[in-house]
């Protein structure tokens, strides 16, 4: 069964630790901004939402990137940066749709979440999450499978009462 990261950003508390963990497993460094999982801060409003890629099914920094830079590791269901191929020309960074790519000016490749290639375990940042903002979840019980049963549910109801 795939795993998926799944994000429940109600319960995000910014401590950022999901950050430290990440930077700490692909840099060796405690340097969230180096992190692969980012926390947006919205004081205003004292909401925190963790992002990350999302390992979509039609990956458009796999699919733009003109080296073959980003591939698919279907062990783990992720997708992943090799670095010697990557040039930085930045064209999967403009084709992610979830800002999930960064470039990094000290090496400049690619880099993005790869679930730290977790067959066995969770990814870094899930181990680190105490809130449990984070969970590596089996893809049909994480949230986006409630929310799509909730959708498809809605959806016969509206057809059902529309005849």
């Amino acid at each position: 069964m795939a795993k998926v990261l799944s994000i429940i950003p109600e319960r995000c508390t910014a401590c950022r630790a999901c950050e430290l963990a990440c930077s700490v497993k692909h840099t060796g460094e405690f340097n969230p901004s180096r992190s692969r999982i980012k926390v947006s801060i919205f004081l205003e409003e004292a909401v925190y939402i963790p992002t990350a890629c999302t390992q979509c099914t039609e990956a458009w920094c796999a699919k733009i990137c003109p080296t073959t830079a980003i591939l698919r590791n279907d062990d783990y269901m992720a997708y992943y940066v090799v670095d010697d191929k990557c040039v930085g020309c930045k064209m999967c960074v403009l084709a992610c749709p979830f800002g999930a790519i960064e470039l990094y000016a000290d090496h400049g490749k690619a880099e993005k979440c790869d679930l730290c290639l977790s067959i066995d375990g969770d990814p870094e940042c899930v181990k680190f999450c105490t809130p449990k903002a984070l969970l590596f979840t089996d893809e049909d019980e994480g949230p986006k499978a409630k929310q799509a049963a909730t959708a498809r549910r809605l959806k016969e109801a509206l057809q059902e009462a529309a005849g």
